[in-house]
Order: C-alpha cells, then sequence, then structure tokens
C-alpha cells in the first residue's frame, strides 16, 4: 500500500525555520524566567504602593506577555529536526490524520457494508498498489468497478462476473463497431473476433487444482514456463494465458484458491486448505477479475486473521459485519484499464489509460 503522511513535509518545513531562526538556548529561556521575575516585582511595587487601576492592570499584561513569552520559548526550544518519534518510533498522533493512513487498494470492504444494508451494490473509483512491477499489465495506479451482493455464493459470484463481461463485449459490438474496426484495422486484427466469441461462448470453468494439473501436463508435454508449476503457487501471467489462448481458447473461471496465496476475508472451504475465491482469465491479458465469497463467520476470520498476523484493532469495524448477525455474500473487482486491453488489443497497459502512473513514473 501507498502511505499518506504529512511528517515528512512537515519534517522539512520544520527544519528550514530552525535553520532560518534557530531555536532558543537554555541561557536564552532563563533570561526570559528573569524577566517574569522583574515583572512581578513590577506588579507588587504598584500594589504596595497603592497605584491606580490602570497602572496596575498595565503592569498585570505585561507580566502576563512575559509568562507567554516564556511558554512559547519552552516550547520551541524542545522542536527537534527530523520526523516525530515516540518510544523509538514514528509517532504517528502529530500525523494529518493522527494515525497511520494509507491510499485504498480496494473499496471493498467498505462495500461489504453497503451490500448488508442494500443487498446488492457496486462501485468505480481509483485504487493505488505499490508494486513495483514493470510489466505491460500493472499500473500503479487503476480504476475499479467493483461489486457486491448479498444473499449470494461462489456461484452467483462468478455467474455474476461471467454476465458482466459479456454484457459489455456485446454492447461494445452494438454500440461501438466503428471504433472497433479502427482497433482491428490499426492495432489487433482479431480484437472483434475476440469479443465476439466471448460474448457468445460459456466460460470455461475450472477448480484450481484442475488448472494446476493441466498445467502439468503441458509441461510434460514439452510446454515451458518460465514460473515453475505446482500446487500452491499463485498463477503467473504466462499459466493464465496458456490456459485461456491455447487450452481452452477462450475465457476461464478459476476457482477454489489455495487459503495462502489468498485474502483472509475469502471464505474457508471445508476442506480447509483452499477458499471460495474465483479469477475471470481472458486472452490477451490473463486475470481481468478477481472475486470471492466473503468469509461471513466472525470465529473462522478471526482466526484466519491471526493466523495471517494481521492487526485486530483496524478491522473492528469490518468484523462488526459478522460480530452482531451476518449474511452471505460475495462480490469481485473488475480492473478497468484491463478491460480496454482486453477489447482493443493494445500491448500496454499504460497505452489504455489518459495518464499512466506505474513504478518510477509520476510525471503525469
Amino acid at each position: 500500500m501507498f502511505q499518506v503522511t504529512t511528517l515528512i513535509s512537515e519534517a522539512e518545513k520544520l527544519e528550514k525555520n530552525l535553520i532560518k531562526n534557530p531555536p532558543p538556548s537554555e541561557i536564552d529561556v532563563e533570561s526570559a524566567k528573569l524577566i517574569i521575575k522583574q515583572r512581578g516585582n513590577d506588579v507588587a511595587q504598584l500594589k504596595s504602593v497603592k497605584a491606580s487601576k490602570q497602572e496596575i492592570g498595565a503592569a498585570v499584561a505585561e507580566l502576563q506577555k512575559a509568562k507567554e513569552n516564556v511558554l512559547k520559548m519552552e516550547e520551541r526550544s524542545k522542536l527537534q529536526p527530523g520526523i516525530p518519534q515516540k518510544d523509538g518510533k514514528i509517532d504517528y498522533s502529530q500525523d494529518f490524520f493522527a494515525r497511520q493512513a494509507f491510499l485504498t487498494v480496494s473499496g471493498q470492504l467498505q462495500l461489504e457494508s453497503y451490500a448488508c444494508a442494500l443487498s446488492t451494490v457496486y462501485t468505480f473509483g481509483p485504487t493505488f498498489r505499490a508494486e513495483k512491477s514493470h510489466t505491460s499489465r500493472h499500473l500503479a495506479e487503476f480504476w475499479m468497478v467493483e461489486s457486491e451482493m448479498a444473499f449470494a455464493e461462489l456461484e452467483h459470484d462468478m455467474d455474476c462476473a461471467e454476465d458482466y463481461v459479456k454484457f459489455m463485449c456485446q454492447w461494445l459490438l452494438d454500440h461501438c463497431m466503428e471504433d472497433m474496426q479502427f482497433f482491428a484495422d490499426k492495432i489487433d486484427k482479431s480484437c472483434i473476433d475476440r469479443i465476439t466469441m466471448s460474448a457468445k461462448t460459456p466460460f470455461a470453468r475450472i477448480t484450481y487444482t484442475e488448472a494446476v494439473e493441466l498445467l502439468t501436463e503441458a509441461v510434460k508435454n514439452g510446454k515451458k514456463f518460465e514460473n515453475h508449476v505446482e500446487w500452491g503457487i499463485d498463477l503467473a501471467s504466462e499459466h493464465e494465458r496458456y490456459l485461456t489462448e491455447v487450452k481452452f481458447q477462450k475465457p476461464v473461471i478459476v476457482y477454489n484458491y489455495p487459503k495462502e496465496i489468498k485474502a483472509f476475508y475469502m471464505r474457508l472451504n471445508d476442506d480447509s486448505k483452499t477458499v471460495a475465491a474465483m479469477d475471470v482469465l481472458v486472452p490477451k491479458v490473463g486475470e481481468l477479475i478477481g472475486g470471492s465469497q466473503r468469509e461471513e463467520r466472525y470465529d473462522v476470520m478471526l482466526s484466519r486473521m491471526k493466523e495471517m498476523g494481521l492487526p485486530i484493532e483496524p478491522y473492528e469495524w469490518y468484523l462488526d459485519l459478522r460480530r452482531y448477525g451476518t449474511v452471505k455474500h460475495c462480490g469481485f473487482g473488475l480492473g478497468f484499464e484491463r478491460m480496454v486491453q482486453f477489447a482493443t488489443g493494445l500491448d500496454n497497459i499504460k497505452d489504455c489509460v489518459p495518464f499512466p502512473r506505474s513504478a518510477g513514473r509520476a510525471d503525469l
């Protein structure tokens, strides 16, 4: 995740300020305290000679100013350059949000709250991932269409995801044929055929275990992958594209992944080894959609979080969705730029967004 903080800019500003206006020394503070003593004596002297209220009031005001000046000097004398620390750790209580904060990697957790209230919801917005991936299908900032559905399980999730991709492909064919023809002429001759096939053909559905078996069989038959194939790995782009472009020659939904490579909020299956997760893989791109049935059992989710070493406190509000009664629900997220890449045939995802931002590049 990208961390959001003003501590660095504030530290730089303070350092410049301390260079320009050095903090007071102990001698400066002691001298200021002597002025307080002197102003106090002045007030006492005026009272002893029964001076007018106006004179005494003016002297008291000077005394108050002297005290305020010392407080400011003492506060400024404590200033230290650098990021504030407490007990040897960064003191985030002085940060903008008074705690650690990060750019969102997904609106899913918040969306679950809406789904538990409104049943079927979606969102479309930017997400941010600090993953240093210099590939043709990764961005640091990208847009996601995320849906969440109450009273639904993994099968419904896969059905909805497939229907959604088919709907978009058909919409392009019905409303954007002139644009699609342009991409077919200039970029990818097969793009119209690809989205037509995706709109009309049922997606293949296989378990993660079956996917690994198919990939292992391909290796035995002479297929060479850069990434080793074995049960428990996270499928690489080359594996995903082999399944969609070579083995099935159409979109494929892979489901029931090993729990070790998936998030804590995905529902643990009865085998206690896999979770009810699913990915929609498409030709040209690989993973287009990622989703799952969410873990609705409070005790199971809490156990998973502890197992993965996650802090509980930041997720208390999320756990409340299970703690006080719950409902089975599921959802998925579609990377919008990957959908553009899939439809148009553009080779690099950085060409699928007006102002691409990725590892090492944020000048636009």
